[in-house]
């Protein structure tokens, strides 16, 4: 075991740094082994620390420290100390004085891709979190904010391209015939904000035009070859830019704006300041190499890391337990960009789905923890759905409660207060309470308290009194560490449908005229209670719409209620969340009955919604392609909460899924028909959402008796002008034992054989298959010339793909499953612990499985939390996973 386990580190516990630093020269001499860094501080005591006489202690690790200087004096031996992790400095002048270092690290060597990494040729960093500490020795923490200025000097043949952040102010020769260029960020900003990319890349360049007429010069840098694929993204950058003036009032700052994509990274983009670095899978799109959802991600994405220079760079986070002060709000900003420029019903459905796919199960489980954390041991395993997706869920609950103008107006005010600085979420809620006049007070719950809430409610009708009366609850299950929770301010949109399928006018108790068809309740506390007058008829309430709330509703439906919905509710989130929820049901009911051993049900009322949606003549394609499909296994597995069954959840869903597409085969061909897109491929609007809705009746046909679906498959896979349409026929065909299969494998290997993000594809599909043997076909294509565990994102297409989305063999009733992902968790955890730890989040709901599952689930996370020389990320998931 561990001699000795790592501290953590506590909200608590904060206090402003002992110094501060003003302005950073650096001086960056590019070499694989050896590259120097000579680092000129201008530093001086903060006069608000409670310690004045505290030696300075800086961050810095894997460093090579070769002289200290202060004021120009270089400093003996005698006057500092180095450990692995710190150099401190015992006396420094009580004033303003100059700190120099001169130190030198290895990015070749540097596996673990933070600090300053060589890759493919290519230099990069990655300095969030805690990376800066590998470049050089620094009070590397948020709240210490600074002016760089930044020279680079490289190779003139093999690192033509010399980046960092602000704008570029001076370039030259060297005199042993290398060269150099300078950088100048004017905008103060900590050390996780840093940026260098180097090396020889292509670029591509544009113009935007900001609101006050100043030109932005926009370049995308890539590997060679790779400039046609990026169209997309810089148009997708330039509509970010523009979205964001005339949504929020954000204007781009610098004279250039760049981005950067690279293969080998850890997280899918950084928001440095004007040099944002990207995965390249979310750059690089072509029609023939990347999907409808490579595009969708490409366009989020781009805007969530350019919306980050004002609610991230400008006004950052004070320490990292505030991460969700920049996280949660700009996904939130990314989810609302996505909304404008796409479908919002569709969105606003993808998000939740994420949501309780990752976040509600967190939230759940051993790793639970609120959205401004208490505690942590290392920060990197908190870059969390709860972080991120809960985060931008609060946001929008007040949103929602403020109405869009009173928002932009909290959020003016909160721009207003603290560009600048590093930011609470105190302070993020006192300028939105302010600007809103909203009083957040009890609100601030939903930061502090971890764990999803449970909301019931129960309506009943009065005839004679032609009233509806609603009553609603909450409770918070206990979580790690917090076992009484104290009531959240939850916001509910309600409707009431009549049996006519519209909605009613709604007037509560207290109210003259009747009011919107959708109103917003707010349950404040543990029990509320609501009545409308001048109801005709008796209602079918239609509650949560939009999802106001990340809550779990028990709504008291009745199976007709859910059909009725989920025929006529006019909110589009409720009327999938009543299929949803009526297929859940049905599922739930099949894999009961099986253990008893009676016949499973059919779902007659979910079929007849299939071919009633498919028959209409005036549909919205990308909806109807969301609301057919079936709940995946992991949300049932999720669903049915203990002692899962994940052989009877697969054998109940792909029952129904047989049975639907029996039923409904003939509106399904028909459907699969009319939605062939043909001209010229659009990635946007309607038709990502015709071959949407046709690749999910391909699905379907597959699950129909009979050859038609393998035949469908094949003849798309070979005749497909798009990725979209090749990968969703090649992943039907990866369920099916056929000759087809193999061939169609085959085929896309040789085409792509070449392209490595494509190849991801290809190994994900593999991944993902229910066939038997799936396992060892994982194992082999661990060998194969397509893969690396060096890569990050050979990583997840194959072993957390498997890990996470194969719940059938991932889950294998012998532990084999449980064994190959411990033993790479083991294997990763010397490379990369980043990557690891995520790994090993796949473990995080061991405890609900049935007995025989969970006891070899557990006997790996023991395996793992036994290891010596853990990393600290890794460490952390093991042992909270197990407590």
């Amino acid at each position: 075991m561990r001699t000795e386990e790592p501290r953590p580190i506590r909200l608590k516990d904060y206090q402003v740094p002992a110094f501060t630093t003003r302005e950073v020269n650096l001086d960056i001499e590019l070499d694989p082994k050896a590259t120097r860094v000579h680092s000129k501080l201008a530093m001086e005591r903060n006069e608000t620390s409670a310690d004045k006489t505290a030696p300075l202690v800086l961050d810095g690790e894997k460093l090579k420290l070769v002289e200290v200087r202060i004021d120009g004096e270089r400093l003996g031996a005698n006057r500092y100390s180095v450990t692995d992790k710190h150099l401190t400095i015992h006396d420094v002048p009580d004033g303003p004085f100059t700190l120099e270092t001169v130190t030198s690290c290895a990015p070749e060597e540097n596996t673990a891709l933070t600090g300053l990494y060589l890759t493919d040729g290519i230099y990069c960093t990655q300095c969030e979190a805690e990376g800066f500490r590998r470049i050089t020795y620094y009070l590397d923490r948020p709240d210490n904010m600074a002016v760089f200025r930044t020279r680079i000097t490289g190779d003139k043949k093999s690192e033509p391209v010399l980046l960092s952040n602000g704008n570029p102010v001076n370039k030259g020769k060297t005199k042993d015939g290398r060269h150099f260029v300078e950088w100048h960020d004017p905008f103060p900003k900590p050390s996780y904000l840093f940026a260098l990319v180097a090396g020889d890349l292509a670029s591509v360049e544009d113009k935007f035009v900001t609101m006050s007429g100043r030109e932005v010069t926009l370049r995308i840098f890539v590997e060679k070859g790779n400039e046609d694929r990026c169209a997309y993204a810089m148009e997708a950058l330039k509509r970010s830019m523009k979205w964001d003036e005339e949504r929020f009032g954000r204007e781009y700052d610098l004279d250039i704006f760049m981005i950067v994509a690279v293969s080998a990274f850890n997280m899918g983009a950084m928001e440095n300041k004007g040099l944002n670095v990207f995965n390249d899978k979310y750059i690089l799109a072509r029609p023939d190499t990347a999907t409808d959802a490579d595009y969708a991600a490409i366009e989020a994405i781009i805007a969530h890391e350019y919306f980050h220079n004002w609610t991230g760079n400008r006004i950052t986070c004070r320490d990292w337990f505030q991460l969700c002060l920049k996280e949660g709000l700009t996904v939130f900003r990314d989810q609302e960009f996505t909304s404008d420029m796409r479908s919002r019903p569709v969105k606003r459905i993808s998000d939740v789905r994420l949501l309780r796919a990752h976040q509600f199960p967190e939230d759940g489980g051993p790793l639970a923890h609120p959205v401004r954390p208490d505690s942590y041991i290392e920060i990197n395993n908190f870059y969390t759905a709860t972080v991120y997706e809960k985060g931008a869920e609060l946001c929008r609950m007040i949103h929602t409660m403020a109405g869009p103008k009173r928002f932009r107006k909290g959020m003016d005010l909160y721009f207003e207060r603290h560009d600048g600085e590093a930011a609470t979420v105190e302070d993020f809620l006192d300028a939105l309470g302010d600007g809103t006049k909203l009083d957040l007070t009890q609100f601030k719950r939903w930061y502090r308290q971890s764990g999803t809430p449970e909301v019931l409610a129960s309506g009943r009708y009065d005839a004679a009194r032609k009233t509806y009366t609603l009553k609603m609850s909450q409770v918070c299950p206990p979580t790690p560490g917090q076992r009484v929770k104290e009531p959240y301010h939850i916001p509910v949109a309600v409707g009431l449908v009549g049996p006519d399928g519209k909605d009613m006018p709604l007037t509560l108790d207290g109210e003259e005229k009747a009011g919107a068809t959708t109103r917003v309740l707010h349950l404040t506390e543990r029990e509320g209670t609501w009545r409308f007058r001048n109801v005709a008829e008796k209602p079918v309430p239609s509650l949560l719409r939009g999802f106001t709330a990340p809550v779990k509703l028990d709504a008291n439906l009745k199976e007709r209620d859910l059909v009725f919905l989920m025929r006529h509710d006019s909110d589009s989130f409720n009327r999938w969340e009543a299929a949803q929820r009526y297929a859940t049901a049905l599922l739930v009911k099949t894999v009961e009955a099986a253990r008893e051993g009676a016949a499973p049900r059919q779902g007659m009322a979910f079929a007849e919604m299939v071919v009633d949606l498919l028959s209409a003549r005036k549909i919205d394609p990308d909806f109807v392609a969301q609301i057919i499909l079936l709940p995946s296994e992991q949300t049932l597995a999720q669903i049915a909460g203990e002692n899962v069954d994940v052989d009877a959840i697969h054998k109940a869903r792909e029952s129904l899924r047989g049975s639907i597409a029996a039923h409904a085969k003939k509106a399904l061909l028909s459907a699969y028909t009319r939605m062939e897109v043909k001209g010229p491929y659009n990635p946007d609007g309607g038709d990502a959402g015709r071959r949407a809705l046709r690749n999910a009746c391909l699905g379907y046909l597959a699950a129909a008796p009979g050859e038609d679906g393998v035949r469908l498959a094949a003849e798309q896979f070979r005749t497909a002008s798009n990725m979209t349409d090749s990968i969703a026929a090649l992943s039907v065909l990866s369920h099916i034992d056929c000759p087809e299969r193999a061939a169609a494998l085959a085929a896309f290997y040789e085409r792509w054989k070449d392209d490595h993000l494509v190849m991801d594809k290809w190994l994900s599909i593999q991944a993902m298959s229910s066939l038997p043997g799936t396992l060892d076909e994982v194992k082999r294509l661990t060998g194969h010339p397509a893969f690396t565990m060096k890569n990050p994102n050979k990583v997840r297409a194959l072993i957390t793909s498997f890990a996470s989305m194969n719940q059938l063999h991932f889950h294998d009733a012998k532990g084999a499953g449980y064994r190959f992902v411990a033993d790479k968790v083991l294997e990763l955890d010397k490379l990369n612990p980043q990557v690891a730890a995520r790994l090993l989040g796949t473990f995080k709901s061991w405890r609900q499985f049935e007995p025989k599952r969970r006891k070899l689930m557990q006997k790996e996370l023991k395996r793992i939390a036994g290891t010596e020389g853990l990393s600290r990320d890794v460490y952390e998931i093991a042992t909270k996973t197990l407590a």
